[in-house]
């Protein structure tokens, strides 16, 4: 049964209506030209099962490329990969001539990609559409959250494996799949927080996917995501935009209308600085030279979300900031450290005293947001990650 975080697997060119037990299934045999389209059909079937042999029987290895993905060494065929994509067909005619008839060239996969990421399971699934011309559904391990009572239909996971998937697809130049997995993007933007919202922008921008990244710069703009979050971590043309749109939907409605001192935001935005400079010291300065609190800067906050975790413990060290304040949207330091999944960050809030019983506004825990973000695979440690794997799995 497909994953509800998995688009529907249209494309393909079998249908199991048409084949049973390798028999034409005619019972109106109404002509002919029923008769070959069946038989088409079942050509083809046969052709993909095949193709998807050459993927599946390990005790048969005919590939003459590999593809490192993750770690994990992909056996792959050249011309299969050259005939499905352009991407390929242009690389391996580039790299034809410097590579010995008798030697097997290696591909790595963060070689390929001028952006993003395609995991090892993501590429799985866009290899067997290239071989056999029909989408698999997701792996449950890597497209689902270990929160029980969540639908799986917009949680992190499910995002960020669509989001390789696109990548895949975008980078490889496989267009029916960009169509396909836009489709499913616009539809998890529509149900998702705005946090997880970022993912899905970036992929749009990268993958230049005008329709896609609009939803999205909207969805951002209409939020109470906090400036200094899409500073950061978006590109500046991306932010730049959703700054205007914000002050073209705050003129249409002027009792929203927010005024900022921009003398007190220059100088959180100094504290913010010095925290990316990993410059505590300085930070120590900034705080005796101004009237703003390391709780007004939310230098906390900012910390725990974006500066190494040696620098977190010397802003603890301090003594200068509640552990449990709440930001304008209601997050805890503790709900952000969860965002965030470093095990070293949480237990140094936690041994501060900062408290895992309080809510987000949604009614979330920082275990609930741990468990939302987390995959089956990182508890079960198939993800290859070691002691960072254990860390997580000794958290939940």
């Amino acid at each position: 049964m497909a994953s509800p975080a998995e688009p529907s697997s249209s494309i393909s060119f079998t249908s199991s209506s048409h084949v049973s037990n390798g028999s034409i299934n005619n019972k109106d045999a109404s002509g002919g030209s029923e008769t070959g389209f069946n038989l088409d059909i079942i050509r083809l079937s046969k052709l993909s099962s095949s193709l998807e042999q050459l993927l599946c029987d390990s005790g048969s290895d005919f590939s003459d490329a590999d593809i490192v993905v993750e770690g994990n060494i992909v056996g792959v065929h050249r011309c299969i990969l050259a005939a499905r994509s352009k991407f390929f067909y242009d690389r391996f005619g580039k790299d034809k001539g410097s590579i010995a008839k008798e030697s097997k060239p290696k591909y790595f996969m963060t070689d390929l990609l001028p952006y993003g990421q395609v995991g090892h399971e993501a590429f799985l699934i866009f290899l067997s559409y290239l071989y056999t011309g029909k989408l698999r559904s997701s792996p449950p391990d890597v497209s689902t959250c270990v929160d029980n009572i969540c639908a799986h239909d917009a949680c992190r996971p499910a995002i960020n494996f669509a989001v390789e998937l696109m990548y895949a697809s975008t980078i490889f130049e496989v267009s029916e799949l960009v169509s396909l997995f836009q489709r499913r993007l616009l539809n998890l933007v529509s149900k998702s927080i705005v946090e997880d919202v970022i993912p899905v922008l970036l992929v749009a921008f990268h993958c230049q996917l005008p329709q896609l990244l609009a939803q999205c710069v909207h969805k951002v703009a209409r939020s109470d995501l906090e400036t200094i979050s899409i500073e950061t971590e978006l590109p500046y043309k991306v932010a730049e935009d959703i700054r205007l749109l914000r002050l073209h939907y705050q003129a249409e409605n002027e009792n929203n209308l927010v005024t900022l001192d921009p003398l007190h935001e220059k100088r959180i935005k100094r504290i913010h600085k010095a925290l990316d400079s990993d410059d505590v010291e300085l930070v120590r300065l900034l705080l005796t030279e101004s009237d703003i609190t390391l709780d007004e800067a939310y230098a906390l906050h900012y910390a725990v979300a974006y500066c190494d975790p040696k620098i977190v413990s010397e802003v603890l060290s301090l003594g200068l900031a509640d552990v449990n304040l709440r930001n304008r949207r209601g997050y805890t330091v503790l709900h952000v450290a969860a965002m965030r999944k470093e095990p070293s960050i949480i237990v140094s809030l936690l041994t501060k005293g900062a408290s895992a019983s309080e809510m987000t506004l949604e009614g979330q825990s920082a275990v609930s947001i741990c468990r939302r973000l987390t995959r089956p695979e990182r508890l079960s440690g198939k993800d290859g990650a070691g002691a960072g794997s254990k860390q997580r799995q000794n958290m939940h």
